[in-house]
């Protein structure tokens, strides 16, 4: 097990490395960093390499997945926060795994900025949606996520996260000097926006939770897709 997560750990200390230098590059070389953090996640799949050979179709499996996470977003776009790409990812690392989750999340978060803009949030969005793929993945066989209501549950954290994990970007580029009342009022301004992400979350995953799994599944036993 270990070995298996130690790709994903060095991906997320490249992941928080990166997320640092933002504080020094503000609205600089926004697209360089994200493009870097892209070839970090993919990083598991690189090593995934030594253990062995991925076949085509695992690759085609994982693009696809990304592209509909990211195409998700546009039908939702006049509602903020409101959106289904939290839960197909969480259900994509749910069945295949927390390299699958992680890879997902970042490269759906990446793609989809290409319709609604990139900027420096991307590299933000790319960790946050990686991460939530990424704890998804690893608490796949745990009792709580195996009940409807823990999943549901667990999304519904996630929208909290998300946002946490965002606002953390909209502090570090605000051009006043840090102070504890000034993130109090970041997070504050922010919780309707992640109570409405966060019930999206449930939401879609109460839809997709059933169907979307369930041929995630059958694809995955059938061609032995994305298995150790």
């Amino acid at each position: 097990m270990a070995r298996l997560r130690f790709p994903l750990i060095v991906a997320v200390a490249l992941f928080l490395t990166g997320l640092a230098l933002t504080a020094a590059l503000k609205d600089r070389h926004y697209m360089l960093l994200s493009l870097l953090l892209l070839g970090a996640a993919l990083l598991p799949v690189f090593l995934r390499l030594e253990r062995r050979k991925l076949e085509s179709r695992e690759l085609v499996l994982l693009a696809v997945l990304s592209a509909i996470a990211a195409v998700s977003r546009i039908p939702f776009a006049a509602l903020p926060s409101v959106k289904p790409v939290s839960a197909l990812v969480i259900l994509s690392a749910y069945v295949f795994g927390a390299e699958a989750g992680f890879i997902i999340g970042a490269v759906a978060a990446l793609v989809s900025n290409i319709y609604f803009g990139q900027g420096p949030w991307t590299p933000w969005q790319m960790f946050a949606w990686g991460m939530a793929g990424l704890s998804a993945g690893w608490l796949r066989n745990s009792w709580w996520m195996k009940k409807r209501g823990g999943m549901l549950l667990f999304g519904f954290l996630w929208g909290f996260l998300f946002g946490w994990i965002m606002n953390i970007w909209y502090i570090i580029s605000l051009p006043e000097a840090f102070s504890w009342g000034l993130v109090m009022t970041a997070y504050a301004s922010s919780f309707y926006f992640d109570l409405a992400h966060a019930l999206s979350n449930v939401f879609f995953l109460a839809i997709l939770a059933g169907g979307w799994t369930g041929v995630l599944q059958r694809f995955r036993r059938k061609y032995g897709l994305l298995q150790d």
